[in-house]
């Protein structure tokens, strides 16, 4: 619409002014010719007879190629080169304003009947003939030619400015389509997301930008892919860690309920069973907490002024009954304090759990090893086992929830699966940072990267 209004004004601007140069250049010509007319004749009026000036009026007719009148002072015309107006009065507005002395020449367009029944224009030139003071002096001629010079231009332009209109158009359709393609695929993408189709990827080839807008969705809607499959795994796997634990202790109850004469030995195993998955669902539900926590960024950490070496040395005591009863041994080397401003008891759950994986992925008879020191403003503990290593393809998900290397999620050893998830959740907190660094066979190396403060 913009376009087709933008050409429609400049193809009425552009007909109106070549009209108007055309109608310019016959006005201008024109009354030259009866300017110079009026003057030549003006000063033949008086010293010549009236059939010496007609036939001088009606050789200057010819070279003209129109219709000379002379118009007296009152209006009444004295000589017609046709001889059918003498006598008469011309009743012209041009004519008037000529005689009343309001300008020395002026024109008019008129249109003329003609007897085949069409219409013809006329153009009326009028000079002041000998000063004003013998009348006017009125040239007739036909511009029927100059209007159908205009008429034919007109519609030669129009059909230029409308083959141009449709060409632009086209044109226009052509790069619009063009240039909303991207912006169509990227729409279609996101009704397709908002459905929950998170594996479509929209194409937008290029470097502009466009293209990077494309590039950001995609990484959006894998981002996006990546939490849906992440939540729903962590649905099933949550729910999969609290429905073994109640079924274990629904069957044990059951046992109990039904054995009115258990023996009282059976039924006291039993009912540490019971004891022991409870404390396992109590786990399992804590860690959820803790992790719903971090996540909604609920957790807040207490920092206070302290001592890490402490920490790691009263996490070791904790854990060494437990090493000694699998005939473990635990070395810990502590090269620096580490003084820091951080949460101990975030920190405590940091070391004890690591240290707690390390034993028990360690078989009866190996060693840990636990190396706290400082690198520049960093404190850096190793945690080191020679126990079963984990493979190179389970290394990088060994922080996620419920992933558990032992593909037979033995309960024996591989706890609920979120200890490491909350171990970097924690550190991630400090502003520090957690790897692994594992071979199979030969041990494990958890190393916990903090700043000191």
């Amino acid at each position: 619409m913009v376009i087709g209004a933008s050409f429609y004004l400049v193809a009425v601007t552009t007909i109106r002014l070549v009209g108007d140069s055309l109608f310019e250049q016959t006005i201008r010509q024109e009354m030259t010719s009866v300017t110079e007319l009026s003057e030549t004749l003006g000063e033949r009026l008086a010293g010549e007879t009236a059939d010496a000036f007609y036939v001088r009026l009606l050789q200057a007719a010819r070279q003209c190629g129109g219709r000379l009148l002379v118009i007296d002072r009152d209006g009444k015309v004295t000589f017609d080169t046709f001889d059918e107006r003498c006598g008469t009065r011309l009743a012209l507005s041009e004519v008037f304003s000529v005689l009343d002395g309001s300008a020395s020449g002026d024109y008019g367009f008129h249109r003329q009947a003609q007897q085949d029944g069409g219409e013809t224009w006329r153009g009326c030139f009028v000079s002041a003939l000998g000063g004003g003071a013998e009348g006017a002096l009125v040239l007739l001629v036909s511009v029927q030619e100059t209007v159908d010079s205009l008429h034919a231009l007109r519609n030669r332009m129009t059909a230029i400015f409308a083959l141009a209109l449709s060409a632009v158009l086209l044109l226009a359709g052509v790069i619009s389509g063009w240039v909303t393609k991207p912006v169509r695929e990227l729409s279609a993408g996101i009704e397709r997301m908002a459905r929950g189709d998170y594996q479509h990827r929209v194409h937008v080839p290029g470097r502009g930008e466009m293209a990077q807008l494309a590039e950001a969705f995609n990484q959006m809607s894998e981002q996006v892919h990546s939490l849906d499959e992440a939540r729903n795994q962590f649905v099933s796997n949550a729910s999969h860690e609290l429905k073994t634990p109640l079924a274990t202790i629904k069957i044990l109850v059951e046992s109990m309920m039904y054995q009115d004469d258990m023996d009282p030995e059976l039924r006291r195993e039993f009912l540490g069973d019971v004891d022991k998955e409870i404390d396992r669902l109590s786990s399992v539900v804590g860690d959820l907490l803790t992790l719903v926590h971090i996540d909604s960024h609920k957790l807040k950490l207490r920092r206070e002024r302290m001592i890490l070496s402490d920490t790691v040395r009263e996490s070791v005591q904790r854990l060494t009954p437990l090493a000694q009863k699998r005939k473990q041994t635990v070395e810990l080397r502590i090269e620096d304090d580490c003084e820091m401003f951080a949460d101990p008891g975030k920190l405590a759950q940091v070391c004890y759990n690591i240290i707690e994986n390390a034993s028990k992925y360690t078989p009866d008879g190996g060693s840990i090893t636990v190396h706290l020191r400082r690198e520049g403003r960093d404190a850096v503990l190793d945690i080191a086992d020679t126990g079963v290593g984990i493979p190179p393809e389970d290394v990088p998900h060994v922080f996620d929830r419920f992933y558990r290397v032992d593909k037979a999620r033995s309960r024996d050893t591989g706890g609920t699966g979120l200890g490491l998830s909350i171990v970097q959740q924690i550190v991630r907190l400090h502003a520090g940072s957690v790897t692994v660094q594992s071979e199979l066979g030969k041990g494990t190396t958890f190393t916990v990267q903090l700043p000191v403060k």
